[in-house]
């Protein structure tokens, strides 16, 4: 995704193609990556699978009180890199930053980048599902009326949606690059699991026959979109020599 063509900052993106760079490529000065984020979930997930590359991803020292970066991009990267540039200001070390979220066909690509606060600004987990399961229920009411003509045939109702993940990396202020992965799965009605976070237990994953809710961290960060953008900004560092 794209910010726009106009006065965008110079980076250097990440390898097209996914490269193999296990080991102790990365233990150097660079070896830790700092997260700009507060969510537990997500420091987890790439606390963990940085592990497998001898990487270490630790919190922004004092991200709590650092001055909050208005996400107000109309993209994922644009957000992404809004926020890498912002935190990264204060730390000579490498610091990422990501916005990620679902998109369903059926809501016209929505929640999108309002993921995070779909149902309000503070909204929960639950709170956001249940908004997503609200909205598609009213558009599926509306395809199935023969009151109304769309422009579609009345067939099976479209519940395909995909997770979008940007890693934007930066230090100093400066952008470095900026990656993305994407997975992408089906809406249904019933939560099944009770792992991950966000939309998780909605959202099924058709070549497992499971929610990405229903599988362990492991398997979740194989396939997911946080797992293959992740990889891509490993790979991207291999590439530095660093």
């Amino acid at each position: 995704m794209s910010d726009g063509q106009h006065n965008r900052e110079p980076e250097v993106r990440g390898p097209k193609s996914s490269q193999t760079c296990y080991g102790s490529s990365l233990v150097t000065r660079h070896s830790s990556l700092f997260l700009a984020s507060s969510n537990p979930g997500k420091l987890r997930e790439f606390s963990e699978a940085a592990a497998v590359r001898n990487v270490t991803v630790q919190p922004l020292p004092g991200f709590a009180e650092l001055a909050v970066c208005v996400e107000d991009g109309t993209t994922f990267e644009a957000n992404a890199r809004k926020k890498a540039v912002h935190y990264s200001q204060g730390c000579s070390g490498w610091v990422f930053a990501d916005d990620s979220g679902i998109c369903v066909d059926a809501l016209d690509g929505a929640p999108g980048v309002y993921s995070a606060r779909f149902a309000g600004p503070q909204a929960t987990d639950e709170e956001n599902n249940q908004r997503l399961l609200m909205d598609l229920q009213l558009v599926e009411a509306r395809h199935r009326s023969p009151a109304v003509r769309a422009p579609r045939p009345h067939g099976p109702f479209n519940r395909a949606a995909h997770y979008i993940c940007v890693i934007a990396l930066a230090q100093e202020g400066q952008l470095l690059t900026v990656v993305e992965g994407r997975v992408d799965g089906v809406i249904i009605d019933e939560p099944r699991g009770t792992g991950g976070f966000g939309y998780d237990p909605y959202f099924f994953y058709p070549p497992l026959g499971k929610t990405l809710a229903e599988i362990n961290q492991e398997e979740k960060f194989a396939v997911s979109h946080r797992g293959a953008a992740f990889r891509k900004l490993l790979d991207y560092l291999c590439t530095r020599g660093q």
